[in-house]
């Protein structure tokens, strides 16, 4: 594999991209060849939370998920911020059990996300997805052993070259999300702020891959 999409809602099926596509438990496409699966925070459902759990531990036991998520925490939705919090604890506690990685999805709730890996003690790699914010924040996530993922606003927002480069080499992933361009223009652009080579950033990502899932890309 070339290339590896930490995080995206749509499956492109080519050959030289390994795409980590989100599913929801209700939802479930098996035809899909690795994925990540969980309770987003937008869709929590009170009515069926038992069953989506019961759905995420049993896919978490196949090799082909290689993670939860996107799970979270997102204060600019109106689900009580308290029900989020024990949806994203139950899945955090699957994670940890099954050993997991963790694809977060955080508004404006990041010292609540890094309390809650304080708290219950988690282990396993939890990753940030679609990163937006400043250095200072980076920094936090990165001092409390969170890794962070970059897409759709490196691509729109020019001011994240500075933050994009403050991150550890060891401690970054690139996504496309929900954006309409693939994944090697994101590489393109990553590549152009660390003032690298293609090679050099495929290998960097091909090691953090090994550091996280514990398999090789």
């Amino acid at each position: 594999m070339q290339f590896f999409n930490l995080h995206t809602h749509k499956f492109t099926n080519q050959d030289t991209v390994l795409e980590l596509v989100n599913q929801y438990p209700q939802e479930f496409d098996a035809a899909i060849p690795f994925y990540s699966i969980g309770i987003h925070p937008w869709y929590i459902d009170e009515q069926r939370l038992e069953d989506d759990l019961k759905i995420i531990e049993s896919k978490l036991q196949e090799p082909n998920c290689l993670a939860l998520g996107e799970c979270g925490l997102d204060k600019r939705i109106e689900i009580p911020l308290e029900l989020q919090q024990m949806v994203f604890e139950r899945q955090l506690l699957l994670a940890q059990h099954y050993k997991k990685p963790v694809v977060i999805h955080c508004v404006a709730s990041f010292q609540e996300v890094i309390a809650m890996r304080k708290r219950l003690k988690i282990t396993v790699p939890m990753l940030i997805h679609g990163f937006s914010k400043n250095k200072q924040v980076a920094k936090e996530l990165i001092d409390n052993g969170f890794y962070i993922s970059f897409g759709k606003y490196l691509l729109r927002n020019p001011d994240l070259e500075t933050v994009f480069q403050s991150i550890p080499n060891d401690r970054f992933f690139l996504e496309t999300d929900t954006v309409e361009e693939g994944i090697e223009e994101v590489y393109v652009l990553a590549a152009q702020y660390k003032n690298w080579n293609m090679d050099a950033l495929q290998q960097q990502i091909k090691s953090n891959f090994a550091a996280v899932f514990k398999t090789q890309l």
